[in-house]
């Protein structure tokens, strides 16, 4: 049976609140809308953008120590921040490949997810597997105020006492310098911003509480991979030097854990998405506290995962390469439930450090609700 489109009012404005009573629609009406082949994971099409992205950072790597040399040293300081900045991007590309792998989402075959994905991802220092199991339960409990595993918004009650002292221009400066430089290898290490555990949780200890007792090999895997990436490092620098590793791979890293971040933080925080407490929190209107964003030109070079991420919360295992038509079929069925922020993202960026600072629960009668403030 098919449902009619959800009834619109005027289009949302970007930080008018999306509804959070409980949607008139299933997930699998949403799904009866998607044509089948969208959820087809084709090996070929898949392997077509790891040779893809891959072949563009062998092109970038060339020029940049083929010729970068021997440009006149003005030029050559204009050069570096370019390639910096551009195989950066390309490499944020090669990590959403991986991140599709952990979602099963690149073939039919299991272990060829998890073999593409440990690679690529290791090349990365991902710990492949330790942040597939722990995205899967952010996907599980999105929106959850106890339970999501990233970006998890605290009550006014528990926030920093120093958070006051940063409620300015130059503190978000701070804020923001340190969440996009140290935010990921932070919440790997010590699981900053993330869900709190009654002890300590580091994505490199198998024994952590993140994991199960069936995980715990797998995590052993995959700290193996960063750590024969990091002697790789080791044995590159002794032979070329730290200044040339930081130079080619190292600067264009710390671009790829910036986007990673920044990405994560704009689909998971805006003024107008809910969040929900175990009284009112459901995993289809958790899926639905989420946003799609508009990167521009960097929407291809990230496959997607920037403006299809509504669509990609709802389908996980849906590849990339089908879901902005997945996303135009669902629309119509959504309605006001769908949220998209057109915002250029440095002002979003902005913006949200400003806007979003705790949550409390909703004026009315729907305490499980809870939205972002940021007064003190």
């Amino acid at each position: 049976m098919s449902i009619p489109p959800t009834k619109q009012k005027s289009k949302l404005e970007p930080l008018e609140r999306v509804p959070y009573s409980k949607p008139p629609f299933t997930v699998g009406q949403l799904k009866k809308a998607i044509p089948p082949y969208c959820f087809k994971r084709s090996v070929l099409r898949s392997f077509s953008y790891v040779f893809y992205d891959l072949s563009l950072v062998s092109l970038f790597y060339y020029i940049a120590t083929t010729y970068f040399h021997q440009l006149p040293h003005p030029l050559s300081y204009l050069a570096w921040p370019i390639y910096w900045a551009i195989q950066g991007c390309v490499l944020t590309g090669v990590w959403v490949v991986a991140h599709e792998c952990g979602h099963h989402a690149f073939s039919d075959y299991q272990w060829l997810d998890d073999t593409v994905g440990l690679i690529l991802h290791s090349c990365l220092l991902v710990p492949y597997f330790s942040w597939k199991y722990s995205h899967r339960r952010h996907h599980s409990n999105t929106g959850s105020l106890e339970r999501d595993e990233v970006f998890v918004p605290k009550p006014k009650s528990k926030v920093s006492w120093f958070s006051k002292y940063l409620n300015n221009p130059p503190g978000r400066v701070v804020t923001l310098t340190v969440t996009l430089t140290l935010g990921w290898p932070l919440y790997l290490a010590f699981n900053v911003s993330g869900r709190p555990y009654n002890r300590f949780a580091c994505h490199y200890d198998p024994y952590g509480p993140i994991y199960s007792d069936r995980e715990r090999v797998q995590i052993y895997i995959s700290d193996a991979g960063v750590l024969t990436v990091a002697y790789g490092l080791f044995r590159l620098i002794a032979a070329k030097g730290f200044v040339w590793v930081l130079c080619v791979y190292g600067v264009p890293l710390l671009i790829v854990n910036a986007f990673l971040v920044l990405i994560t933080f704009l689909q998971h925080t805006h003024p107008s998405l809910p969040h929900y407490d175990s009284s009112e929190w459901d995993w289809l209107r958790g899926a639905l506290a989420t946003v799609d964003r508009d990167y521009g030109i960097l929407n291809k070079v990230f496959h997607n995962i920037t403006d299809t991420h509504v669509a990609h919360h709802l389908f996980s295992t849906m590849p990339h390469y089908h879901a902005m038509e997945a996303t135009k079929a669902i629309k119509p069925i959504l309605g006001d439930y769908y949220q998209f922020d057109g915002t250029p993202f440095y002002k979003a960026m902005w913006r949200e450090a400003k806007e979003c600072l705790y949550v409390e629960p909703d004026e009315g009668d729907n305490k499980g609700v809870f939205w972002y403030k940021n007064k003190f």
